[in-house]
């Protein structure tokens, strides 16, 4: 009998939850080629790095903003071909999370939405401005936030263990 209230308990509490996407947008774009010309007279072999970050505003009570950035440095040898960043945002309307859940919701979920707009943005780009399309790899967004949760652990208890040594 506990169990049942328990569970229709957990069950109201899940239909509290409310995760809405209000908008997308492009807040931020960056295109550059360094070299001008004289990158399409070399021979077409890049090295590819991609820089990846999320920033989080709370907008209003339970809307928030996510900005995706996406920077893509593209090198030819030792110099840089061309260089993307992206900024891809939108607004989330989220009810009935809260600390933890709402943390990986908002790097985690919303993130994803964004990432194929993103993605879509640096492959148009790229192509305009003549170079070979670019398609990034898809992202696991929840992975790359439980290793950040687990090294903010991990540091937090580091900085625990030298305060009690002092």
């Amino acid at each position: 009998m506990a169990e049942e209230q328990n569970g229709a308990a957990s069950n109201a509490e899940a239909s509290n939850v409310q995760f809405q996407m209000q908008r997308i947008y492009l807040k931020d774009l960056s295109f550059e080629t360094p070299m001008g010309a004289e990158v399409f007279k070399k021979q077409w072999k890049p090295q590819v790095n991609q820089e990846l970050n999320t920033k989080t505003a709370k907008i209003d009570e339970g809307l928030y903003e996510v900005a995706l950035t996406l920077t893509i440095t593209t090198k030819l040898e030792e110099e840089t071909a061309f260089l993307v960043e992206v900024q891809q945002a939108g607004l989330f309307a989220i009810q009935g999370l809260e600390g933890q859940q709402l943390a990986q919701a908002l790097n985690t979920a919303c993130p994803q939405i964004l990432f194929p707009y993103a993605r879509e943005v640096v492959d148009n780009v790229v192509t305009k401005g003549s170079f070979p399309a670019l398609m990034l790899p898809p992202i696991n967004f929840d992975a790359l936030f439980a290793a950040a949760m687990q090294q903010a652990q991990q540091q937090a208890e580091q900085e625990g263990s030298e305060k009690a040594e002092a």
